[in-house]
């Protein structure tokens, strides 16, 4: 859907205010509205923002982004390692354990540079939702495959695309909802479409699976 806003408003009537999925999202905190689901906060954001933070900060301000990144990136290598059969669930569980501790101690000092206690901020906020991907494997980790799903619309956004009125904003809503629902149900996008516009009745497509994901 096209609308004018970015909130939890605009988002609420798509997944449903009581949504109970899960979701993998960046800092924006909106998403938190969803009281009842399952947050992973995207490490992929975190980690650009601890080299960034790098480039501009004296190197003894520094080491708290570089503690960040580090322990991120552990978290990442421990998820590979349990996928690739290194580790038990118990194992990959109790490490977990150890990242969140070390967070809890990083958490806990004072910083001196504002960007340090931006970020240490951002963290705490963060904290709850940053290791849910190592507490249930099988999630993603970051929400590269949302950005990437979404590269095409942002690009016909930028350029036009026929949603500058709300009557094409609409029609562009709901074109590449179903183009996007039937590439990732396996449909023929193009055949079920040919059909609709042959079709003498209105028809309701059959592309939204009947069961819900766990």
């Amino acid at each position: 859907m096209v609308l004018p806003g970015r909130g939890f408003p605009e988002a609420a009537p798509l997944l449903g205010a009581e949504y109970s999925g899960w979701l993998l999202h960046d800092r924006v905190r909106w998403y938190y509205g969803f009281e009842l689901a399952f947050h992973q906060s995207c490490l992929g954001h975190l980690l650009r923002r601890c080299r960034d933070l790098v480039q501009v900060v004296s190197p003894s301000a520094a080491r708290f982004p570089l503690q960040v990144r580090s322990m991120l990136e552990k978290a990442l290598a421990l998820r590979d390692r349990y996928e690739q059969g290194l580790i038990s669930l118990h194992g990959l569980w109790m490490a977990a354990g150890r990242l969140e501790a070390r967070l809890d101690r990083l958490l806990a000092r004072p910083y001196r540079t504002e960007a340090n206690r931006r970020l240490a901020q951002h963290l705490r906020h963060e904290q709850p939702h940053l290791f849910t991907f190592l507490r249930c494997p099988g999630l993603e980790a970051t929400n590269n495959a949302a950005e990437r799903a979404l590269r095409g619309v942002v690009i016909a956004r930028e350029v036009w695309g026929g949603n500058h009125t709300w009557n094409g904003a609409r029609t562009q809503g709901i074109l590449t909802s179903v183009l996007r629902t039937c590439w990732q149900q396996g449909q023929d996008a193009f055949a079920l479409l040919v059909g609709l516009l042959r079709s003498p009745a209105a028809q309701v497509l059959d592309i939204v699976p009947s069961g819900r994901s766990p």
